[in-house]
């Protein structure tokens, strides 16, 4: 094999520098997208999870013959913390009553949301009240 041949089969410092430059640009491009699809399918996860919490918290009631208190919170789904008679629990592990982003639901027993009944509320991906888009607070129906 001639010394032409040998030269021609390994890449150019050239044509390594093009094509980490293409990469470079294509990676601007679908790494922000992609990371706004991930923030929005944790959003997405949140209703689903709220109507699990929402069945535990009924059938907790169906049992026990009360909601949940304040002072239980959801705790009350996972152990029975009060010696509550014909507590039937656990309904839910310990994994389901936080929220996508590892934050805990908000129970509050008798909401203003749901009068009379209680509401669930995420704060979504900040941890806070308030906010916009993955930030924002989410409510049960």
């Amino acid at each position: 094999m001639s010394n032409q041949a040998q030269r021609r089969r390994a890449f150019t410092l050239v044509e390594l520098l093009v094509v980490i430059v293409i990469l470079s640009v294509l990676g601007g491009f679908l790494v922000p997208n992609l990371l706004r699809h991930i923030g929005k399918s944790k959003v997405d996860i949140v209703k689903p999870k709220m109507a699990m919490i929402e069945d535990a918290i009924n059938r907790f009631y169906l049992d026990v013959e009360r909601y949940p208190d304040e002072s239980e919170g959801l705790e009350a789904l996972v152990e029975n913390i009060s010696d509550a008679a014909g507590w039937g629990g656990p309904y839910l592990k310990r994994s389901q009553i936080v929220d996508p982003w590892g934050n805990p639901y908000i129970y509050i027993l008798d909401g203003q949301i749901n009068p009379g009944s209680f509401d669930l509320i995420c704060t979504g991906a900040d941890g806070q009240e308030g906010g916009e888009d993955e930030n924002a607070d989410i409510y049960n129906d």
